[in-house]
């Protein structure tokens, strides 16, 4: 019997590719989005589901279960991006992002955790970010919420390993998909103090999606751990150079990190 995979977030960019990679290679695929119905080209079934709706997210995986009777992997993917000041960014986006890309994994992971300890077996693999490794100037709000993910999973899978249950955090770089066209933008305001390095950061961000590399990458790093039987806790896909970052944070005194950060943002 073939793998039952679920991954939210599935109709478009990284959770598109690892669905249509999975499905290719034998796994029964599952993807949910907000409007599976505007969806015409997914090769494999998308199911309506909101994140922050754990009604909705309760009924999709009892829909899985009644029909395949297990669910063997989920791929925590839904996320949303949100760039601006700090102080100019509305409360209301930043608990927006918050919902969406923490606690709506907290919401399918504790939906699942009830089949998964019945099973005995299950793995739960969750995209964060590379940018959950640091605070990143106008993306503060963004790397927060992929941080406390990060850290929260860290937990929760000391917690699940007694059920046979493993959790994995994979941390992208920059990708070519199209989160920069639907993430939230503070608006530039003309009368902003932040106006210039805002705009200038938002134009250098951007580029980056626009020559980031290719989902498929993604796809096979996920397709690498799920056969995996020991995973790691954590993984880092993107370029040698965002990777790099991360050693860097870890070995510089902060004030050199800062340093190099903001020359790479042109902020100096």
């Amino acid at each position: 019997m073939p793998k039952i995979v679920l991954i939210t977030g599935g109709s478009s960019g990284i959770g598109k590719a690892i669905g249509e990679y999975l499905s290719e290679r034998g796994y029964q695929v599952f993807g949910t989005s907000r409007n599976p119905e505007k969806i015409t080209n997914s090769s494999f079934p998308l199911l309506k589901m909101d994140v922050n709706d754990t009604i909705s997210v309760e009924s999709v995986i009892s829909e899985i279960i009644n029909k395949t009777e297990k669910i063997d992997v989920v791929i925590n993917n839904a996320g949303v991006g949100i760039t601006g000041p700090i102080e100019e960014t509305p409360e209301s986006e930043i608990k927006k992002a918050f919902d969406t890309n923490f606690h709506g994994p907290i919401n399918v992971i504790k939906a699942v955790l009830p089949q998964m300890r019945k099973q005995g077996f299950g793995h739960i693999l969750n995209v964060t970010s590379i940018a959950a490794y640091m605070g990143l100037p106008y993306r503060g709000i963004y790397s927060a919420s992929k941080a406390a993910l990060e850290i929260t999973i860290e937990a929760l899978r000391m917690e699940t390993l007694q059920f046979g249950i493993k959790m994995t955090n994979i941390a992208p770089g920059d990708f070519a998909t199209n989160i920069a066209a639907g993430r939230y933008h503070a608006p530039e305001l003309k009368d902003s103090p932040y106006k210039k390095d805002y705009g200038n950061t938002l134009k250098l961000m951007n580029e980056h999606v626009d020559n980031g590399n290719d989902p498929l990458e993604m796809a096979k790093v996920v397709h690498k751990i799920i056969e995996t039987e020991n995973p790691r806790v954590h993984y880092k896909v993107g370029s040698s150079l965002q990777k790099f970052s991360i050693v860097l944070k870890r070995v510089l005194p902060d004030r050199v990190y800062e340093r190099m950060l903001l020359k790479h943002y042109g902020l100096k």
